[in-house]
């Protein structure tokens, strides 16, 4: 855990390690990370400026770049020009508030970096409220070099909480599926596109990843053994196990909350429908018993209830019933098709797929007044999956003929585009906030 930096700026606290940064090893080659072009931003953005951390240019990864570019990137801040200051403030008695003032900065972020002589490396920022001359957060860190990008999104998220109220994600994971010319592989990346990696390549499809509640592992489907198969994936050691391997079609893997069961989409008899399994592949119990195509599940937060997708009704719709059976309620009734439903962490609303005119779109639709708002204007967009503290919705898309991801806030007014040059990129899922931050 980080140390909180007092506001005192001549009192200098002994800095202590933040162990275990990351729990994730993701073996394999290295991937192309993506890019991420901003498309819109909230009208009340917060102007900021966030100063070249001290020192940082002896180092791939540039603190102050990473932090500044993670706010930019969340539509809700705006950089307040830096150029033609005569210091680079590091420490708060460097401020030149007046100046800061004038170029209407609010906040100003600064820090340093300080290699130790154990070649480990002492970090620090402070967030400084320009109105009050003074500091309003700040923290210390000891970190390996190679933790650089990692705590420089912590920070960011710290920046964001503090600015915003709600959690910041800057330090989450996504993971994808990306179709490349000869195989297709599942890749897991910094919530900015950065770092990625595989962890797991095959010429047959895979499909459907979801992260575990606690993020250590993402159960999918593959198609490698020339059938759909559920399999969990553990990121510590890369190993697998098979959760469903049942006769038919074994699809839609969803965590529920606990991390110790999952629902999935099996034909073993007959006809799609939503089953529960425990994380070890004993307990199969059957949820639905319908006539019509019964899958696509997502747990309510508190796991009582689960959201569907069935066709039960004549078309493709959302029904949520009790996550242990039971009567299923229609929640749906724009249109003629509604699929892929998505539970917000919250639990007050879900987004989902929604047809219209020819097109498929990201559509969100409140618990309460059931009405549906539609999000994204794509000719075809798919899997929409939340930001784990509910902002934004991350979901596949197409550009220029090719899949990418895009993302879009709850509201429509945010919207992200993450090119790769590496293929083309589907099936998106949005990874927890670690408890260890």
């Amino acid at each position: 855990m980080p140390n909180a930096l007092p506001p005192d700026p001549g009192r200098r606290d002994a800095l202590r390690g933040i162990a275990g940064a990351l729990a994730l090893c993701t073996p394999g080659l290295g991937s192309a990370a993506l890019t991420i072009e901003i498309i819109g931003g909230s009208s009340n953005q917060m102007p900021i400026s966030v100063v070249p951390f001290g020192n940082e240019d002896r180092y791939r990864d540039k603190v102050g770049e990473i932090v500044r570019a993670d706010l930019m990137r969340s539509g809700w801040f705006k950089q307040v020009d830096l150029n033609g200051l005569s210091k680079l403030p590091t420490e708060p008695e460097d401020v030149d508030w007046r100046e800061f003032r004038s170029r209407g900065a609010e906040s100003v972020v600064i820090g340093n970096v300080v290699e130790r002589s154990d070649g480990r490396l002492a970090m620090r920022f402070r967030l400084m409220d320009v109105a009050r001359q003074s500091q309003r957060a700040g923290f210390a860190y000891t970190i390996a070099a190679n933790q650089l990008r990692a705590t420089a999104h912590r920070i960011a998220d710290a920046i964001y909480e503090e600015m915003t109220g709600e959690a910041g994600v800057f330090s989450t994971r996504i993971c994808y599926v990306v179709k490349g010319e000869e195989r297709f592989e599942l890749q897991v990346a910094d919530a900015d596109g950065g770092n990625a990696d595989f962890i797991l390549a095959h010429k047959e499809p895979i499909i459907s990843p979801a992260w575990s509640p606690d993020g250590s592992r993402i159960a999918y489907v593959s198609f490698e053994r020339r059938k759909p198969i559920v399999f969990v994936h553990s990121l510590a050691d890369g190993s697998r196990t098979v959760l469903a391997n049942f006769e038919g079609a074994n699809s839609s893997p969803s965590w529920a909350p606990d991390g110790q069961r999952l629902s999935i989409t099996l034909t073993r008899d007959g006809v799609a429908q939503l089953y529960l399994v425990n994380l070890d592949g004993s307990g199969l119990t059957r949820l639905t018993n319908s006539q019509a195509i019964d899958t696509e599940a997502s747990w309510s937060p508190d796991g009582r209830h689960i959201l569907f997708t069935s066709d039960r009704g004549g078309s493709p719709q959302v029904y949520r019933m009790p996550s242990g059976g039971g009567s299923a309620e229609r929640m749906t009734f724009e249109g003629t098709y509604n699929v892929t439903p998505r539970w917000s962490p919250d639990g007050r609303s879900f987004c989902f797929i929604q047809r219209n005119s020819g097109r498929y779109n990201v559509a969100i639709q409140e618990l309460g007044s059931r009405e549906a708002i539609l999000l994204t204007d794509g000719r075809i967009d798919s899997s929409p999956t939340f930001a784990p503290n509910g902002r934004m919705i991350l979901y596949a898309s197409e550009h220029n003929k090719r899949g990418v991801l895009a993302a879009v806030s709850r509201d429509g007014r945010i919207k992200q585009r993450f090119t790769d040059t590496g293929g083309n990129i589907r099936e998106p899922a949005w990874g927890p906030i670690f408890k260890s931050r």
